[in-house]
Formats: C-alpha cells, sequence, structure tokens
C-alpha cells in the first residue's frame, strides 16, 4: 500500500536561489489578526462607557451647600485645604460623572461662579454637590 505522498516525503527542503528565506516574524505577520473595521473597537468602547445624569438636589441639600459656601468664602484669606465633589459633564456623549477635586483654595470668582483650586482645577458653582473644608492640622 502506497500513500500519497511516499514519492517526496523524503526529499530535502526546497531553499530558492532567487528569493531570500523568509524571517520567523515575518512569517508570522501573514497570520496575525487584522481590523477589517477600522475603529470599530474604539466605538464600541465609547459607546460601553457609563455616564451618569446630574442629580438635582433637594432644599436641605442646597440649604446645606449655601452654608458651607459661606463657611468657604470668610476662610478664602486662609487658603484651606478643600475636597469638593462635582458633576464633570462628558464631552462626547449626554451625561457625566462625578469628580472629586481636593486642594488649597486660591480664589472664588463670584463672577463668574466658579472656584479655583491651587492645582488649576476650576468648578463651577452649579456643578457642586458638597464641600468640606479639611482642618490644618491634617
Amino acid at each position: 500500500m502506497t500513500l500519497d505522498y511516499d514519492d517526496i516525503i523524503h526529499l530535502p527542503h526546497h531553499v530558492s536561489k532567487r528569493h531570500p528565506q523568509m524571517s520567523m516574524e515575518a512569517r508570522a505577520a501573514q497570520f496575525a489578526p487584522f481590523s477589517a473595521l477600522t475603529g470599530y473597537s474604539s466605538a464600541l468602547r465609547e459607546t460601553a462607557r457609563l455616564t451618569n445624569e446630574q442629580i438635582s438636589l433637594d432644599e436641605n441639600s442646597i440649604e446645606e451647600l449655601n452654608r458651607q459656601m459661606m463657611t468657604l468664602q470668610s476662610k478664602s484669606e486662609e487658603s484651606p485645604f478643600v475636597s469638593i465633589t462635582y458633576y464633570q459633564p462628558d464631552k462626547k456623549k449626554k451625561g457625566g460623572s462625578y469628580q472629586l477635586a481636593e486642594g488649597k483654595l486660591k480664589k472664588i470668582d463670584e463672577s463668574r461662579q466658579h472656584i479655583h483650586l491651587d492645582d488649576g482645577t476650576c468648578i463651577a458653582f452649579q456643578t457642586i454637590m458638597e464641600i468640606e473644608i479639611k482642618d490644618q492640622d491634617t
């Protein structure tokens, strides 16, 4: 009984005299996956990224936030260390996320209604959810 390749199975491997032998990396690259739909994976990641709606504060929360702002205003000359939770709208799609900014108070700009921290963070009044003034000793 003879098999289909018995006549060539023991012949030496052919090496071309005209074409140089391909490196293992180049050979492997032929079989590497490619992205048939350019940008599709990044579009999927963007769609899957979650955003939140901004929470509307009730009257009690607004009053508490106003008290915190008044306290911060009175201590602004001391440049207290503050922790501010605020809403950051998303630049690419509807919604946003809540952020925590910590640092020393640089200035309160009442005309533009922004709080500036020493690290360059600028927070709009209407996005603030909570302000915590930290002790200078800690």
